[in-house]
Parts: structure tokens; C-alpha cells; sequence
């Protein structure tokens, strides 16, 4: 096939999946049109089926750029439950020991409770404080080099650095609000476009945002690696360790969930619905399910039952806000004898 009529065939593709939407919505009486949003998820779609058109790679990618300009952060954040932070008032070593523990580059701040954050600390500034206090110079601040500006060469008059590093000098009591670390976030509504929250990170260099409700209270926070993750998929590096599955089947204990564990991927599993279609929009976790069957946080070792299917949920462990993992009790299996009756 010669490139003229390739492309005439391209052309009469996208035509006739773009009237078949426009069909559709006129069909259904849908008073709103598609939007070029709606079109170019369709065009995609179709494009799926054509040979030569955009790799499976790119496809995901523009997808996923779709998907990423019609959400907010709302729907992107680290809930406030699994935020990790630290109190002002800690001591170093226990900064120090986060850092090592959770293996992220950059951990908010907050004075008594979350609501009242601080800002945040990048491991990057941690580390330039630790140099300097090992050589026992004062911390400079880091200077931008502009396009086409020599590099900076250093003070001429300056004493040369002891070229034994004094590991003494560093005192790990001491608490993370004096040592003047502490560096900016945003605070950003939970109905913000996540488009919009990305372009503001790229002006203002501050890579780490707080999503706060009306009344000045923490909901979650999200990067900009949470941001960009959505257009390209997961980003890891060398040092991010393989995530345990959220539902998997333990040796000992059978089947095992953790509380973040989307419902919907438990259902896939057991064949059957968990939830009743005017709760599938205020319900996404295991967790959050079991809340809503008793009310309130279930402590460990509660055997909550799902009434509909069955299905039991044995908390194993939890803390005063959440649950954290749950085993899974199936139903018992009609017998023959049972089945035959019926």
C-alpha cells in the first residue's frame, strides 16, 4: 500500500470513530458534546487495532497524559495515614534514622500535630550539614550557576579544610529545629488540577506539596515524582525495594490483604461484588470497607463479616486510625448434598 492511500485509510479511521462517538452522544440525548478529550480517548482506542500507528509504550503514555489532565490532586495524594513526617523537636539520630528507614529524599515537618507543619527537609541539605559539621567549617548556601557565568572558584583568603573529618563534632541530640534546614512546601486545596499543581512545582522549585481541607487540616501530601508517575507509569531506582503485593496468599495464613488494598482487585479475585453500586464511589480499600461495616476502626483480632457474600475479615494488625492487614476467610463451599437439595 503506497503512503497516499495508508494515509487516506488513517484519516477515514479517526473520521468514523469520531462519528461514532458524536452518534452515540446524540443517541443517549446527552444535552453536553464530547469534548476533544473524549475524542482523543476514542482515536486511541481505534488506534489500538491499526498496525504502524503508536507503540503500546506511547499509547499508555498518552492515556495516562489524558487521565492526568482531567484529575486533581485529591485523587493523586499519600493519604494523611501513610504521610511519612517527623516532629521538629526530634532529636537528629532520629532524622537521620528515618531517612535510612522509609529511603526518600524528602520528609515534611510539623510543630506537635500535622495540621501545624513546618516545611520539610531534603536529605540533599541534611548531608551538607553533616560535611561541613565534620570539617568544622560554617554551612554556606548553594549558589545557582547561570548559563554562560564561570564557575565560582572559592574565597582565595579561605583556610583550607582539615583533611580528617571530625565524626565527634556531630552531637545527634540535638533537635532538627535549630539545626536550619527546614525548606518550603505548598499548600494546595484537594480540588486542585494536578496539571496545575505541576506547573506550579516547575516555577517555584518547591517539589513537595500538602493538600489541606478548609479548615487548615493536613489531608495528604503528593511530590512531583507522584505527579509525573501518573503520565509515565512507576519511576524506581536503584534503591527502591520491590513493593510486597497488596492481596497475596501467605504459607501459613492463607489469604492476606493489606488495608490499602483496592476492593475492586479483592472482587476480581473472589469472583463475586463486595460492594453495592451506591458505595463504589465513597469505598476503594479493604479498609475502608471493613470501616464501614462496624463504624469505626475494628482493634486486632475482630472477625468482621460481609453479610452479602460471606466473606470474613480477620483484622491482624491495626492502630487507633486504620487498619493495616486483614486475612481473608472464605465462604464455605456448598456441598453436593446441600446443592442437590436446593
Amino acid at each position: 500500500m503506497d503512503d497516499v492511500s495508508y494515509d487516506t485509510e488513517r484519516r477515514t479511521m479517526r473520521e468514523s470513530a469520531s462519528g461514532w462517538l458524536q452518534h452515540l452522544w446524540t443517541r443517549l440525548g446527552l444535552a453536553e458534546q464530547p469534548t476533544l478529550r473524549d475524542k482523543l480517548e476514542v482515536l486511541l482506542k481505534e488506534e489500538a487495532k491499526a498496525t504502524g500507528g503508536f507503540s503500546p509504550e506511547e499509547r499508555k503514555m498518552l492515556s495516562g497524559l489524558l487521565r492526568f489532565g482531567a484529575s486533581r490532586v485529591d485523587e493523586i495524594m499519600v493519604p494523611r495515614a501513610d504521610i511519612v513526617s517527623i516532629e521538629e523537636m526530634e532529636p537528629l539520630g532520629e532524622l537521620i534514622r528515618l531517612f535510612e528507614e522509609v529511603g526518600v529524599s524528602r520528609i515534611p515537618i510539623y510543630h506537635e500535630t500535622l495540621d501545624d507543619p513546618r516545611g520539610m527537609i531534603h536529605i540533599k541539605d541534611l548531608f551538607r550539614w553533616i560535611s561541613a559539621e565534620v570539617a568544622g567549617r560554617a554551612l554556606r548556601e548553594p549558589t545557582k550557576q547561570r548559563p554562560g557565568q564561570p564557575e565560582a572558584k572559592g574565597d582565595a583568603g579561605a583556610k583550607p579544610e582539615s583533611s580528617k573529618p571530625d565524626l565527634s563534632r556531630i552531637d545527634l541530640s540535638r533537635p532538627i529545629a535549630v539545626l536550619k534546614l527546614r525548606k518550603p512546601v505548598l499548600y494546595v486545596p484537594p480540588s486542585m488540577p494536578a496539571m496545575n499543581l505541576l506547573v506550579r512545582m516547575q516555577a517555584t522549585h518547591i517539589h513537595m506539596a500538602l493538600i489541606v481541607d478548609e479548615y487548615g487540616g493536613t489531608d495528604g501530601l503528593v511530590t512531583i515524582e507522584d505527579l509525573v508517575e501518573q503520565i509515565v507509569g512507576d519511576i524506581e531506582d536503584e534503591h527502591d525495594e520491590e513493593e510486597a503485593d497488596l492481596i497475596a496468599v501467605d504459607p501459613k495464613l492463607g489469604l492476606v490483604a493489606s488495608g490499602r488494598a483496592p476492593v475492586k482487585e479483592l472482587e476480581t479475585r473472589l469472583g463475586q461484588k463486595l460492594l453495592k453500586p451506591e458505595e463504589e464511589a465513597d469505598i476503594d480499600t479493604l479498609g475502608g470497607l471493613v470501616f464501614t461495616i462496624v463504624g469505626r476502626v475494628p482493634a486486632r483480632g475482630e472477625l468482621i463479616r460481609h453479610a452479602a457474600s460471606g466473606v470474613e475479615f480477620e483484622v491482624l494488625d491495626a492502630d487507633p486510625r486504620r487498619v493495616k492487614r486483614l486475612k481473608i476467610h472464605l465462604p464455605p463451599a456448598p456441598s453436593v448434598g446441600d446443592a442437590a437439595t436446593g
